[in-house]
């Protein structure tokens, strides 16, 4: 069994990306799958047949098959999903619905001091 690829997630206003590394994985072997907000990545890392009659000192290279899942913060369309495979490196970019994008609003903190009355205005965050 092949360990969990690691993965990157950054997000920007327009879209979450999604970084896996795959090394000694081609691109025939890996299957991405998005359902609702579920996107799920699996795949196999072959062995090469002929290398088995070598006498191997040590093997720690891994074959078998991985899978990883994740949540996304909404339901994204599968339509819109762009998935590219260079280098060993699975790039999945998946845009935000227009109604996840730009929906945060700025939160009033209220502490002590706005309560005792020695600040006329309260502070919010990022100030």
């Amino acid at each position: 069994m092949v360990a969990m690829p690691r993965i990157d997630v950054s997000e920007t206003d327009r879209e979450i990306r999604i970084e896996a590394e795959l090394p000694g994985v081609k691109e025939k072997d890996v299957d991405i799958e998005l359902v609702d907000d579920m996107l799920s990545i699996r795949g196999e890392k072959t062995e090469d047949k002929e290398e088995r009659n070598k006498g191997y000192h040590v093997k720690e290279r891994s074959y078998g098959s991985f899978a990883r899942s994740m949540r996304l913060p909404f339901n994204a369309d599968p339509d819109q999903v762009k998935a590219s495979f260079s280098n060993g490196v699975l790039t999945v970019t998946v845009p935000k619905p227009q109604e996840a994008k730009g929906h945060g609003r700025k939160i009033q903190i209220h502490g002590a001091e706005s309560q005792s009355g020695t600040s006329s205005t309260p502070k919010t965050a990022g100030t």
